[in-house]
């Protein structure tokens, strides 16, 4: 899908929306100027246009106790295209990272989990995904440096 152009109130709204999905219309309305039903009529084109794609919750994989981590190279069938590579790894709540890179592997993604059984179940499950031929995991020991703005 090409570029959408957006004027200066739908990139309001998308950027309350990014900071809070759950902003009702009328709160969303207030920061940016426009009543409520107004909000909704923008945000029903931007989803109709693809602009917005869905709404999710993020969650805090420290939180639910996955402080178990691994780089995991992913290794794929022959002309896998990286989108559809990305539908894969979506389905996986313990991936919180995907890159696709060069080299011999396809891509590099970064996992969390509870333990190692929990991250020994989440490769084997990737592992069944028909786009994926192997992986390579490195557990990590410990962070040496993390700055701000890395994830």
């Amino acid at each position: 899908m090409g570029r959408v152009p957006l004027d200066d109130l739908d990139e309001q709204i998308v950027a309350h929306l990014i900071r809070d999905a759950r902003a009702s219309y009328a709160e969303i309305g207030t920061g940016v100027g426009l009543s409520a039903p107004a909000v909704k009529r923008r945000v029903d084109r931007l989803r109709g246009t693809g602009v917005i794609k869905g709404f999710t919750a993020r969650v805090d994989p420290h939180a639910l106790g996955w402080t178990t981590e691994a780089h995991v190279e992913v290794f794929c069938a022959p002309r896998t295209s990286p989108a559809a590579l990305l539908s894969c790894l979506e389905r996986f709540p313990e991936v919180v990272r995907a890159d696709t890179v060069t080299g011999k592997a396809d891509a590099v993604v970064r996992l969390l989990a509870s333990d190692i059984r929990h991250l020994e179940a989440v490769l084997e499950r990737l592992r069944e995904e028909p786009v994926v031929l192997s992986t390579r995991s490195t557990v990590v020991l410990n962070r040496l440096l993390e700055r701000p703005g890395d994830h």
